[in-house]
């Protein structure tokens, strides 16, 4: 048996890496480890951030300002959709000036052909009945007309009298031909309720009052009749 160098006692030892390439392996590797913790942290940062946004959006949605309220009164909500509000197309209503009574398809009128002569709607209430021809340019005019008829009490009539005389744009009239006890007219809008506490009372003055269903944006309330003549409706 030969103990050369070329022996299994002279085996050559595997090599070690030398400085430089222990240093470059350390240092991708510690690269490799802060990308990690990168990594990691920006998921658990995005984590969070969804979590709080879903839990806001939650708490957003189980707020009490959401809530509908009640259609029973008057709240202050003058906001969302008006229960049984009834609507015309107003490209389908005249805008004539018309010298004499207008044949109207509703009752009270809420828009069509009309006289020249538009009624005071500064807040104006009238003890009478007043031509529907004047009432109609008024309405052209962006005002709210408030009609009652009979069936309404006197509580309710006054409450409406005093809300009219503070909310420039309307005008307020006895209606003995209408059907609900109170009703309230826009161009081409109107809506009835039975009681001046209504909420829609107030959602409607706030959407319709020189809405924009007004034919004349700008027009004035004021420098008409600040009465009906003899007080008929057509």
């Amino acid at each position: 048996m030969s103990f050369g160098p070329s022996g299994p006692l002279y085996a050559t030892p595997p090599q070690q890496p030398s400085g430089g390439a222990r240093s470059t392996r350390n240092r991708a590797i510690a690269i490799g480890l802060s990308a990690a913790v990168v990594a990691g942290l920006t998921v658990f940062g995005t984590y969070l951030v969804l979590d709080t946004s879903e839990a806001a959006e939650k708490w957003a949605g189980h707020s009490p300002a959401q809530d509908d309220k009640p259609s029973g009164g008057d709240s202050g909500d003058t906001g969302g959709a008006i229960a049984g509000l009834r609507s015309w197309d107003s490209a389908s209503l005249g805008r004539n000036h018309a010298p004499g009574d207008v044949d109207y398809p509703m009752t009270p009128p809420v828009g069509g052909d009309h006289n020249a002569s538009w009624l005071n709607c500064d807040g104006d209430v009238y003890e009478k009945a007043v031509p529907d021809v004047n009432a109609v340019h008024s309405l052209e005019h962006g005002a709210v007309w408030v009609t009652y008829n009979s069936q309404a009490s006197d509580a309710d009539v006054t409450k409406l009298a005093e809300r009219v005389r503070s909310t420039p744009f309307t005008l307020m009239s006895p209606y003995a031909g209408q059907e609900g006890a109170i009703t309230l007219t826009a161009w081409g809008k109107q809506v009835t309720v039975d009681s001046a506490d209504d909420r829609r009372v107030g959602q409607f003055l706030a959407q319709y009052v020189q809405g924009p269903q007004t034919p004349e944006p700008g027009a004035p309330c004021t420098g008409g009749l600040a009465e009906g003549p003899a007080a008929g409706q057509s």
